[in-house]
């Protein structure tokens, strides 16, 4: 049975891609769970967005659904052709295969805190516009993205 878990007792931890692609966050249900093999079908964190960083490369689940709500600060979301500015309050769902790429940026002086929550589907495929590529989360693989037909390369 899940724990309860107080936000305050958690501690941070960092995320760091670059300088520019990196965050800290505070995780529930590595705390929530008394066991390993208890895992939540939902991953429920809150992450803190330094000035001028961004979460990651702008993308987009194929079977994963996430939702953001801005608790402290201010950042912009990148919605596919759209620019969003979200204060605290705002709340944003991104959709399972809704093709606008998503991103998080924090283009303020102040650091961004929000509450992050989405589905742990270990078959998710995600897709990155801006780079033309593809993560197939079941394979632990990314690949380029080429077209092909179906067909193409097969024994006729």
């Amino acid at each position: 049975m899940p724990n309860p878990v107080n936000l305050e007792e958690l501690e941070w931890q960092e995320w760091r891609h670059s300088d520019r692609i990196r965050l800290r966050f505070k995780t529930f249900e590595k705390e929530a769970f008394e066991d390993e093999d208890s895992a939540a079908h939902m991953g429920v964190c809150v992450q803190e967005l330094p000035p001028g960083c961004c979460t990651d490369p702008a993308h987009y689940h194929m079977k994963e659904e996430e939702h953001t709500f801005v608790l402290k600060g201010a950042m912009d979301v990148r919605l596919g052709d759209e620019t969003f500015h979200l204060t605290p309050g705002h709340y944003v769902r991104f959709a399972a295969a809704d093709p606008r790429e998503h991103c998080l940026t924090n283009n303020t002086d102040d650091p961004c805190e929000y509450l992050l929550w989405g589905e742990r589907n270990p078959d998710d495929v995600v897709v990155y516009p801006d780079s033309n590529k593809v993560s197939v989360q079941a394979l632990g693989e990314i690949y380029r993205r080429q077209p092909l037909d179906y067909w193409d390369g097969e024994k006729q």
